[in-house]
Protein backbone atom coordinates (compact mmCIF):
# COMPACT_ATOMS: atom_id res chain seq x y z
CA UNK A 1 0.00 0.00 0.00
CA UNK A 2 1.38 3.87 -0.61
CA UNK A 3 -0.50 7.49 -0.99
CA UNK A 4 0.22 8.29 -4.68
CA UNK A 5 -1.66 11.50 -6.37
CA UNK A 6 -4.48 10.62 -8.61
CA UNK A 7 -6.40 12.62 -10.97
CA UNK A 8 -9.31 14.57 -10.11
CA UNK A 9 -12.88 13.10 -10.32
CA UNK A 10 -14.23 15.88 -12.61
CA UNK A 11 -18.11 16.54 -12.36
CA UNK A 12 -20.83 14.11 -11.82
CA UNK A 13 -23.10 12.81 -14.45
CA UNK A 14 -26.80 12.25 -14.18
CA UNK A 15 -27.74 10.70 -10.99
CA UNK A 16 -24.26 10.75 -9.70
CA UNK A 17 -22.75 12.94 -6.57
CA UNK A 18 -19.42 13.81 -6.08
CA UNK A 19 -18.50 13.01 -2.35
CA UNK A 20 -15.20 14.02 -0.12
CA UNK A 21 -14.55 10.81 2.21
CA UNK A 22 -13.79 12.19 5.70
CA UNK A 23 -13.30 9.07 7.87
CA UNK A 24 -12.67 5.51 6.32
CA UNK A 25 -13.22 2.44 8.72
CA UNK A 26 -10.32 -1.06 8.33
CA UNK A 27 -12.10 -3.69 9.05
CA UNK A 28 -11.37 -7.58 8.42
CA UNK A 29 -12.67 -7.32 4.95
CA UNK A 30 -10.20 -5.38 4.34
CA UNK A 31 -7.39 -6.94 5.75
CA UNK A 32 -8.30 -10.09 3.59
CA UNK A 33 -8.09 -8.10 0.63
CA UNK A 34 -4.39 -6.44 1.56
CA UNK A 35 -3.22 -10.12 1.71
CA UNK A 36 -4.99 -11.18 -1.07
CA UNK A 37 -6.47 -14.53 0.51
CA UNK A 38 -10.51 -13.06 -0.11
CA UNK A 39 -11.29 -16.96 -1.31
CA UNK A 40 -14.06 -16.81 -3.78
CA UNK A 41 -12.37 -13.57 -5.86
CA UNK A 42 -9.62 -14.12 -8.14
CA UNK A 43 -7.13 -12.12 -6.87
CA UNK A 44 -5.55 -10.90 -10.57
CA UNK A 45 -8.63 -9.21 -11.39
CA UNK A 46 -8.48 -7.12 -8.10
CA UNK A 47 -5.07 -4.59 -8.25
CA UNK A 48 -4.32 -2.49 -8.08
CA UNK A 49 -6.66 -0.67 -6.64
CA UNK A 50 -7.51 2.21 -3.78
CA UNK A 51 -9.27 0.46 -0.73
CA UNK A 52 -12.05 1.75 1.46
CA UNK A 53 -15.57 0.75 1.75
CA UNK A 54 -16.25 1.99 5.83
CA UNK A 55 -16.66 5.62 4.78
CA UNK A 56 -18.40 8.90 6.07
CA UNK A 57 -18.34 12.01 3.35
CA UNK A 58 -19.44 14.83 2.95
CA UNK A 59 -21.17 15.82 -0.54
CA UNK A 60 -19.80 18.42 -2.61
CA UNK A 61 -21.36 18.08 -5.79
CA UNK A 62 -25.16 17.23 -6.91
CA UNK A 63 -25.44 16.18 -10.78
CA UNK A 64 -28.89 16.46 -12.28
CA UNK A 65 -31.80 14.00 -11.77
CA UNK A 66 -30.59 13.14 -8.33
CA UNK A 67 -33.31 12.37 -5.49
CA UNK A 68 -34.89 15.17 -4.29
CA UNK A 69 -33.64 16.79 -1.10
CA UNK A 70 -29.83 15.92 -1.43
CA UNK A 71 -27.77 18.71 -1.27
CA UNK A 72 -24.21 19.54 -1.20
CA UNK A 73 -22.62 20.06 2.40
CA UNK A 74 -24.75 16.61 4.27
CA UNK A 75 -22.83 14.38 5.42
CA UNK A 76 -23.56 11.07 4.17
CA UNK A 77 -22.57 6.83 4.94
CA UNK A 78 -21.72 5.49 1.81
CA UNK A 79 -23.73 2.04 1.02
CA UNK A 80 -20.91 0.22 -1.33
CA UNK A 81 -23.13 -2.49 -3.06
CA UNK A 82 -23.42 -2.03 -6.72
CA UNK A 83 -25.54 -4.89 -8.32
CA UNK A 84 -25.81 -6.19 -12.40
CA UNK A 85 -29.67 -6.10 -12.21
CA UNK A 86 -29.93 -9.32 -14.42
CA UNK A 87 -28.44 -12.85 -12.30
CA UNK A 88 -30.71 -14.91 -10.65
CA UNK A 89 -30.19 -12.70 -6.97
CA UNK A 90 -31.48 -9.50 -8.79
CA UNK A 91 -34.31 -11.23 -10.27
CA UNK A 92 -35.43 -12.32 -6.53
CA UNK A 93 -34.57 -9.15 -5.02
CA UNK A 94 -31.56 -9.54 -3.32
CA UNK A 95 -28.88 -7.93 -5.50
CA UNK A 96 -27.08 -7.96 -2.21
CA UNK A 97 -25.43 -10.69 -3.40
CA UNK A 98 -25.02 -9.86 -7.04
CA UNK A 99 -23.07 -12.72 -9.12
CA UNK A 100 -22.00 -9.58 -10.82
CA UNK A 101 -21.37 -7.96 -7.57
CA UNK A 102 -19.51 -4.28 -7.77
CA UNK A 103 -18.23 -3.33 -4.26
CA UNK A 104 -16.71 -0.07 -3.75
CA UNK A 105 -12.99 -0.35 -2.42
CA UNK A 106 -12.50 -3.84 -3.91
CA UNK A 107 -13.92 -4.20 -7.42
CA UNK A 108 -13.30 -0.59 -8.01
CA UNK A 109 -11.76 2.04 -6.40
CA UNK A 110 -12.74 3.17 -2.83
CA UNK A 111 -13.14 5.93 -0.52
CA UNK A 112 -9.53 6.41 0.63
CA UNK A 113 -8.84 9.07 -1.61
CA UNK A 114 -9.84 12.80 -1.34
CA UNK A 115 -13.06 13.20 -3.44
CA UNK A 116 -14.71 10.04 -4.78
CA UNK A 117 -17.40 10.01 -7.82
CA UNK A 118 -20.72 7.64 -7.09
CA UNK A 119 -24.41 6.75 -7.82
CA UNK A 120 -26.83 8.80 -5.74
CA UNK A 121 -28.33 5.84 -4.56
CA UNK A 122 -25.84 4.81 -2.53
CA UNK A 123 -24.96 7.86 -0.37
CA UNK A 124 -27.44 8.24 3.03
CA UNK A 125 -27.75 11.66 4.81
CA UNK A 126 -27.14 10.88 8.33
CA UNK A 127 -28.15 14.69 10.06
CA UNK A 128 -25.53 15.88 12.52
CA UNK A 129 -23.41 12.59 13.72
CA UNK A 130 -19.77 12.58 13.59
CA UNK A 131 -17.88 11.43 10.86
CA UNK A 132 -16.10 8.67 12.28
CA UNK A 133 -19.50 7.29 13.94
CA UNK A 134 -20.83 7.56 10.30
CA UNK A 135 -18.33 5.55 9.12
CA UNK A 136 -19.19 2.79 11.12
CA UNK A 137 -22.56 2.76 9.29
CA UNK A 138 -21.16 0.06 6.91
CA UNK A 139 -20.01 -2.21 9.87
CA UNK A 140 -22.81 -1.96 11.68
CA UNK A 141 -25.31 -2.78 8.77
CA UNK A 142 -23.82 -5.90 8.24
CA UNK A 143 -25.06 -6.87 11.66
CA UNK A 144 -28.73 -5.79 10.62
CA UNK A 145 -28.39 -8.10 8.13
CA UNK A 146 -27.17 -10.79 10.02
CA UNK A 147 -30.31 -10.52 12.35
CA UNK A 148 -32.20 -10.14 9.25
CA UNK A 149 -30.94 -13.38 7.80
CA UNK A 150 -31.09 -14.99 10.93
CA UNK A 151 -34.82 -13.78 11.75
CA UNK A 152 -33.96 -12.58 15.22
CA UNK A 153 -37.49 -12.11 17.02
CA UNK A 154 -38.09 -10.62 20.77
CA UNK A 155 -37.62 -12.73 23.53
CA UNK A 156 -35.26 -15.16 21.78
CA UNK A 157 -31.17 -15.92 22.56
CA UNK A 158 -29.26 -15.17 20.73
CA UNK A 159 -25.12 -16.58 20.82
CA UNK A 160 -22.77 -14.41 19.47
CA UNK A 161 -18.97 -15.72 18.41
CA UNK A 162 -16.95 -13.20 18.38
CA UNK A 163 -16.65 -9.64 19.83
CA UNK A 164 -14.87 -7.60 17.07
CA UNK A 165 -16.78 -4.59 15.14
CA UNK A 166 -19.24 -6.94 13.55
CA UNK A 167 -19.55 -9.34 16.70
CA UNK A 168 -20.50 -5.84 18.36
CA UNK A 169 -23.19 -4.41 15.72
CA UNK A 170 -24.69 -8.26 15.66
CA UNK A 171 -25.47 -7.50 19.35
CA UNK A 172 -26.37 -4.09 19.19
CA UNK A 173 -28.96 -4.54 16.23
CA UNK A 174 -30.25 -8.33 18.40
CA UNK A 175 -30.74 -6.58 21.16
CA UNK A 176 -32.48 -3.93 19.52
CA UNK A 177 -35.17 -6.34 17.94
CA UNK A 178 -35.64 -7.38 21.76
CA UNK A 179 -33.29 -10.48 22.14
CA UNK A 180 -31.58 -11.59 24.82
CA UNK A 181 -27.60 -11.58 23.70
CA UNK A 182 -24.35 -13.55 25.10
CA UNK A 183 -21.52 -12.42 23.22
CA UNK A 184 -18.05 -14.86 23.55
CA UNK A 185 -14.29 -13.90 22.38
CA UNK A 186 -10.83 -15.02 23.92
CA UNK A 187 -10.16 -11.35 23.78
CA UNK A 188 -11.38 -9.86 27.16
CA UNK A 189 -10.50 -6.45 25.86
CA UNK A 190 -12.70 -6.55 22.28
CA UNK A 191 -15.82 -7.64 25.33
CA UNK A 192 -14.96 -4.99 27.93
CA UNK A 193 -14.60 -2.26 25.29
CA UNK A 194 -18.42 -2.98 23.80
CA UNK A 195 -21.51 -1.38 25.41
CA UNK A 196 -24.26 -2.94 23.64
CA UNK A 197 -25.82 -4.37 26.99
CA UNK A 198 -24.98 -7.47 25.56
CA UNK A 199 -24.40 -10.32 28.26
CA UNK A 200 -20.11 -11.24 28.21
CA UNK A 201 -18.07 -14.53 28.53
CA UNK A 202 -14.87 -14.51 28.15
CA UNK A 203 -13.45 -18.19 26.44
CA UNK A 204 -10.60 -19.73 28.47
CA UNK A 205 -7.94 -22.05 26.84
CA UNK A 206 -9.35 -25.02 27.51
CA UNK A 207 -12.82 -24.15 28.82
CA UNK A 208 -16.29 -25.88 27.03
CA UNK A 209 -17.81 -22.52 25.62
CA UNK A 210 -20.73 -24.36 24.15
CA UNK A 211 -21.53 -26.04 27.54
CA UNK A 212 -21.27 -22.79 28.92
CA UNK A 213 -23.21 -21.14 26.39
CA UNK A 214 -25.96 -23.55 26.94
CA UNK A 215 -26.04 -23.27 30.57
CA UNK A 216 -26.81 -19.22 29.76
CA UNK A 217 -29.36 -20.48 27.21
CA UNK A 218 -31.09 -22.83 28.70
CA UNK A 219 -31.56 -26.85 27.92
CA UNK A 220 -32.78 -26.84 24.42
CA UNK A 221 -30.00 -24.24 23.29
CA UNK A 222 -30.25 -21.02 21.55
CA UNK A 223 -32.55 -20.02 18.89
CA UNK A 224 -29.77 -18.49 17.04
CA UNK A 225 -26.21 -18.33 17.17
CA UNK A 226 -24.05 -16.18 15.33
CA UNK A 227 -20.43 -16.89 13.92
CA UNK A 228 -18.43 -13.64 13.84
CA UNK A 229 -15.09 -15.01 14.00
CA UNK A 230 -14.21 -16.54 10.35
CA UNK A 231 -12.20 -19.52 12.82
CA UNK A 232 -13.63 -22.81 10.73
CA UNK A 233 -13.99 -24.66 14.14
CA UNK A 234 -16.49 -22.20 15.26
CA UNK A 235 -19.02 -23.42 12.99
CA UNK A 236 -19.34 -26.95 14.16
CA UNK A 237 -19.53 -25.54 17.56
CA UNK A 238 -22.76 -23.43 16.43
CA UNK A 239 -23.82 -26.20 14.88
CA UNK A 240 -23.83 -28.51 17.60
CA UNK A 241 -24.92 -25.47 20.45
CA UNK A 242 -28.69 -24.17 18.11
CA UNK A 243 -31.29 -25.27 19.70
CA UNK A 244 -33.21 -27.96 17.30
CA UNK A 245 -34.91 -25.99 14.64
CA UNK A 246 -32.60 -23.06 15.47
CA UNK A 247 -30.58 -20.84 12.89
CA UNK A 248 -27.14 -20.63 13.19
CA UNK A 249 -25.76 -17.98 10.51
CA UNK A 250 -22.18 -17.65 9.57
CA UNK A 251 -20.93 -13.64 9.07
CA UNK A 252 -16.81 -14.51 9.72
CA UNK A 253 -14.63 -14.56 6.52
CA UNK A 254 -12.68 -17.32 6.08
CA UNK A 255 -10.72 -19.31 3.03
CA UNK A 256 -10.64 -22.49 4.96
CA UNK A 257 -13.15 -25.79 5.17
CA UNK A 258 -15.29 -25.39 8.33
CA UNK A 259 -15.70 -29.73 10.30
CA UNK A 260 -19.27 -30.42 10.72
CA UNK A 261 -21.07 -33.22 12.18
CA UNK A 262 -23.68 -33.54 8.91
CA UNK A 263 -25.80 -35.28 11.13
CA UNK A 264 -27.24 -32.43 13.22
CA UNK A 265 -28.42 -30.81 10.28
CA UNK A 266 -30.96 -33.30 9.34
CA UNK A 267 -31.69 -34.25 12.78
CA UNK A 268 -31.78 -30.81 13.94
CA UNK A 269 -33.37 -29.46 11.19
CA UNK A 270 -31.62 -26.13 11.24
CA UNK A 271 -30.93 -23.56 9.12
CA UNK A 272 -27.21 -22.62 8.19
CA UNK A 273 -27.46 -19.30 6.68
CA UNK A 274 -24.44 -17.13 5.20
CA UNK A 275 -24.41 -13.39 5.35
CA UNK A 276 -22.32 -11.05 2.38
CA UNK A 277 -23.63 -7.24 2.23
CA UNK A 278 -26.58 -6.14 3.00
CA UNK A 279 -29.25 -4.03 0.85
CA UNK A 280 -30.61 -0.44 0.57
CA UNK A 281 -33.26 -1.02 3.39
CA UNK A 282 -31.18 -2.99 5.83
CA UNK A 283 -28.35 -0.13 4.90
CA UNK A 284 -31.20 2.87 6.09
CA UNK A 285 -31.94 0.67 8.91
CA UNK A 286 -28.82 0.56 10.10
CA UNK A 287 -28.55 4.33 9.46
CA UNK A 288 -31.42 4.91 12.28
CA UNK A 289 -29.71 2.09 14.69
CA UNK A 290 -26.26 4.28 14.87
CA UNK A 291 -28.48 7.57 15.48
CA UNK A 292 -30.26 5.57 18.23
CA UNK A 293 -26.89 4.19 19.70
CA UNK A 294 -24.26 6.66 18.93
CA UNK A 295 -22.40 5.53 22.52
CA UNK A 296 -22.14 1.94 21.85
CA UNK A 297 -20.94 2.43 18.32
CA UNK A 298 -18.20 5.36 18.98
CA UNK A 299 -16.93 3.13 21.43
CA UNK A 300 -15.39 0.55 18.48
CA UNK A 301 -13.02 3.72 17.26
CA UNK A 302 -10.05 3.06 19.05
CA UNK A 303 -7.41 4.42 16.61
CA UNK A 304 -7.19 7.06 14.03
CA UNK A 305 -4.79 7.27 11.31
CA UNK A 306 -4.33 10.41 9.05
CA UNK A 307 -4.49 9.59 5.05
CA UNK A 308 -0.30 10.05 4.87
CA UNK A 309 -0.50 7.22 7.34
CA UNK A 310 -2.94 4.79 5.70
CA UNK A 311 -0.42 2.03 5.01
CA UNK A 312 0.78 2.29 8.92
CA UNK A 313 -2.97 1.71 9.71
CA UNK A 314 -3.40 -1.18 7.82
CA UNK A 315 -0.36 -2.73 9.02
CA UNK A 316 -0.86 -1.88 12.37
CA UNK A 317 -4.52 -2.80 13.09
CA UNK A 318 -3.55 -6.43 11.23
CA UNK A 319 -0.70 -7.00 13.63
CA UNK A 320 -2.36 -5.56 17.27
CA UNK A 321 -5.78 -7.40 17.55
CA UNK A 322 -5.79 -7.02 20.97
CA UNK A 323 -5.17 -3.58 20.37
CA UNK A 324 -7.26 -2.32 18.04
CA UNK A 325 -11.44 -2.84 18.01
CA UNK A 326 -11.42 -0.08 14.67
CA UNK A 327 -8.72 1.81 13.05
CA UNK A 328 -10.17 4.62 11.31
CA UNK A 329 -7.81 6.77 8.78
CA UNK A 330 -9.34 10.46 8.52
CA UNK A 331 -8.81 12.64 5.54
CA UNK A 332 -9.18 15.79 6.78
CA UNK A 333 -8.90 17.80 10.71
CA UNK A 334 -12.16 17.46 12.17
Amino acid sequence: MEVVDLPDPGEPNTGEVIVRPEAVGLCGSDFHYFLGDLGAVDPSTLYPRIQGHEVSAVVEQVGPECPPGLTAGERVAIWPVGSCGRCYPCRIGRGNVCANISLIGIHKDGALQERLRLPATQVFPVGDQDAATTSLVETVSIGVRTVVRGRVASGEKVVVFGAGPIGQSVALAAIDRGASVLLLDRLETRLKLGKTGAELLAVRDGSDSVAAAREWAGEDGPEVVIEATGVPELVHDAIELVAPAGRVVVVGLSNHDAPLRIGALPFKEIDVLGVSCCGTGEFSEAVALVARHQAAVSCLVTHEFPLARAPEAMSYAMQHPTEVMKAVILLEEQ
